[in-house]
């Protein structure tokens, strides 16, 4: 076969594997925004004393029975940042959410958003605050957790300008059609 045929039909696969992906990456992230959303919606805020903080394997991490059941075989080998808190009188196993992980203290007291068993936000920490040294090295996931939270940010500012543009379109829209009923 010619050389040139080969390559014609390889590039024409890979460009319809690239609209493919990039058409179900359009979906899960809009899935992504709609359970994000309900997640803030629940969460409420905890005063807690941290014990231990680690990234760990899911199966490792001795969550309640119930949770380890409803997470699909698969994740049970990834790592999740893993949190151990006292809250009151009870001990809790806590999954933090990459962009807070870091914001936690190794042991102290903090005020934080929880919603169920996933930390989605720290208000405030008392005790002591390690300073995040800008000298120190940065290991892979914390530079991922870093890029991930800013474009997790830039994702929530385009949504919130479609919806202003969109916004701006109605009220032009209505504003034109009471010009034409005066007209008339």
């Amino acid at each position: 076969m010619n050389p040139w045929i080969i390559f014609a039909i390889v590039s024409g696969i890979l460009i319809i594997a690239m609209v493919v992906l990039y058409f179900v990456g359009q979906k899960l992230q809009k899935k992504q925004v709609a359970q994000q959303e309900q997640i803030e919606a629940a969460a409420q805020p905890v005063t807690m004393m941290v014990i231990d903080k680690k990234i760990m394997k899911l199966k490792d991490a001795k969550l309640p029975k119930v949770v380890m059941e409803q997470t699909p075989k698969r994740y049970h080998n990834s790592k999740m940042p893993i949190v151990k808190a006292k809250a009151g009188p009870q001990i809790l196993t806590l999954i933090a959410d990459n962009a807070v992980f870091d914001q936690i203290p190794n042991r102290g007291e903090i005020k934080a958003m929880v919603s169920g068993i996933y930390i989605v936000g720290v208000k405030t920490v008392r005790g002591k605050v390690e300073p995040q040294d800008e000298k120190k090295k940065k290991g892979i996931g914390a530079k991922l957790r870093q890029k991930q939270v800013e474009y997790q940010k830039m994702m929530k500012e385009e949504e919130a300008s479609k919806a202003m543009e969109k916004e701006n379109k109605a009220k032009e829209k209505a504003r034109r059609e009471t010009a034409k009923k005066i007209i008339k």
